[in-house]
């Protein structure tokens, strides 16, 4: 019985110490390939858009009729 016990807890330190091991190596594998990839992969610089011009004064007049379509759908459908 003591020899199954003493078998039973040196199993269990190889396996925690193995799986302790691989954690750290993967710690540290992580770390480098994230310094790898800022380093030789930068985020790509984002411009300014440039801003929409103004609506042109017949575009009310579609803005209106359109409100006016999607509020009568609204209505019928919202029985």
């Amino acid at each position: 019985m003591d020899d199954l016990l003493s078998e039973g807890l040196g199993l269990m330190v190889y396996g925690m110490g193995f799986v302790f091991v691989f954690l750290t190596l993967l710690v540290f594998v992580t770390g480098l390939a994230s310094k790898l990839v800022t380093k030789y992969l930068p985020e790509p610089v984002v411009t300014a858009k440039p801003k929409a011009k103004a609506a042109p004064v017949g575009a009310t007049a579609n803005n209106d009729q359109l409100t006016a379509v999607i509020a009568a759908a609204v209505h019928r459908y919202r029985k």
